[in-house]
């Protein structure tokens, strides 16, 4: 607990801490860390933890039966000993009361579904692991600590407060221009390199402390006995665990760590992990129109392919993308590029089961751009459908092959009257939208939108949530209610539609 001082500042006790009334953690906050994730925030960002998350001394932390990805990272918290509203770098050090040793647990196969926010896969009980003891911050100064975390005995992480991007100071500094830091507050200062995935069976443990000052004292550590939790999941509730190699890397700390291939390979490739089987079918349910409408509510207003229409109606495409790019045509660069096993042949050569080849034809509508050979190539490798922003030669043929093409309709020339076949698996412009190899396309009759994988899984639940709800309603503007009230919903109309009879709803 947190007792007061005669100065009015709080000092650190041994004993377990009172629950605070807030836990605060940092994204990314040491050069380390940057150099490993190979991105360099331009200033802190934060996430909130639940207070139900907090574990102090020895603890177990469970990860749940049928996840793969249980991540560890040792942090210095601080703990806030006198309330802190606008104060400036110089002053921030006199309103931390202690410091000790955090493990920001997090569950990375949860990630995906509350990125940013961190909520389902760090808020978890017993994923703020606090060591027992405490530092007196008025013992020491905010860059003489140091910070060392141990798997199974073996040290995994080390680095000093002065190797920070963001010095201590500020972040309680920055922090306190926007919220008030209260008496017992914990703020997670982030991790350093190092951090990686522990399993059932697996002991890590935390410690911070200061080597550099007289008696070198130490918070103890934090230790966190991993073991083998429940995993049963509700798929009716909300979002249930998925991992890709993208979280896999992330989690490890390195695609070598996670036993993943060096990241040479085709681009597609790493990327069409993305598209799990669950997502699959989450996209096949969701209309392109709701996908356009979630992705506008997120500020992504130019993601549908415009002008674009499917060759045979009801026809539903899901795939990741591979790209083909098209420049104008000119004698010389045609004469080069345009004969043999061109870019265009490449692509279809490469494209790989559930994945799109997306063509940059910069909207022309005086040329080919594949034909019923190439389609029927695309076919044969299992891919999932064709997008181009130009036409298709020998239509109907086309048509009857049973592959989605999204087009700008039929024209009888060949590519060369209009196009240079140039490269393949770059990021290209179709329809207006930017798209990059491994973006998730989907495509139905309503047209084709291009989605980051990082969204997708967000946004097809968004969308499948809102359908549930639109459904609904038109069921009871069917049976004769006024829309007043129900389109959008008041309070009761809500509270009726939140009691509704599920199918294998107990009641």
């Amino acid at each position: 607990m947190i007792s007061s001082t005669p100065s009015g500042r709080a000092a650190a006790a041994t004993d377990s801490p009172d629950r605070p009334g807030k836990i605060i953690a940092v994204h990314l906050a040491y050069e380390s860390r940057v150099a490993e994730r190979g991105r360099r925030p331009d200033a802190p960002s934060y996430f909130l933890k639940p207070t139900s998350s907090l574990a102090v001394g020895e603890e177990r932390i469970e990860r749940p039966a049928g996840t793969e990805l249980l991540a560890f990272e040792g942090e210095i918290a601080l703990i806030i000993g006198s309330p802190a509203r606008r104060v400036s770098v110089e002053a921030a050090w006199d309103h931390v009361a202690a410091i000790t040793a955090a493990d920001d647990w997090g569950l990375y196969d949860l990630r995906r579904a509350d990125k940013g926010s961190n909520l389902r896969n760090k808020g978890r009980d017993g994923y703020t692991a606090l060591a027992a003891g405490r530092l007196d911050a008025r013992t020491v100064s905010p860059d003489q600590l140091r910070l060392r975390t141990w798997k199974n005995g073996e040290l995994v992480q080390e680095d000093r407060s002065s190797a920070m991007i963001f010095p201590l100071t500020r972040l309680i500094a920055d922090l306190s221009q926007h919220l008030t830091l209260e008496t017992g507050d914990v703020i997670l200062t982030g991790t350093p390199a190092g951090a990686s995935v522990a399993e059932p069976g697996d002991t890590i443990e935390v410690e911070v402390d200061a080597p550099d000052v007289a008696g070198a004292p130490s918070s103890g550590r934090a230790v966190s006995r991993v073991v083998e939790g429940a995993g049963d999941f509700d798929p009716a509730l909300g979002t249930t665990p998925t991992v890709d190699d993208r979280q896999r890397e992330e989690a490890w700390g390195s695609r070598e760590k996670a036993g993943l291939p060096a990241g040479d390979e085709e681009p597609s490739t790493a990327a069409s992990s993305a598209l799990t089987p669950g997502l699959r079918e989450k996209l096949r349910d969701a209309p392109v129109a709701g996908l356009a409408q979630e992705m506008r509510r997120r500020g992504f207003d130019t993601v549908t392919l415009d002008g674009l229409r499917g060759d045979t109606p009801g026809a539903k495409m899901v795939g990741t993308a591979r790209t083909l790019r098209f420049v104008p045509q000119r004698p010389d660069l045609f004469s080069a590029h345009g004969g043999g096993h061109n870019a265009q042949k490449q692509a279809f050569d490469a494209v790989g089961a559930d994945e799109v080849v997306v063509i940059e034809a910069r909207g022309e509508p005086g040329a080919g751009t594949l034909g019923d050979i190439l389609a029927l190539r695309a076919k044969a490798r299992g891919a999932a459908g064709v997008v181009t922003d130009g036409c298709v030669r020998d239509y109907d043929a086309v048509r009857e092959i049973d592959l989605p093409v999204f087009s700008r309709g039929p024209h009888p020339a060949v590519l060369g009257r209009r196009h240079v076949p140039w490269d393949t698996d770059v990021t290209i412009s179709c329809g207006g939208a930017a798209v990059q190899p491994g973006d998730l396309v989907v495509g139905d009759d309503d047209g084709v939108i291009v989605l980051p994988p990082t969204l997708a899984e967000e946004v097809a639940e968004a969308v499948l949530s809102r359908e549930a709800s639109d459904a609904w309603v038109a069921e009871r503007i069917a049976e004769g209610h006024p829309i007043e009230g129900l389109f959008p919903m008041n309070a009761a109309w809500r509270e009726r539609f939140d009691g509704r009879e599920r199918p294998g709803r107990i009641r």
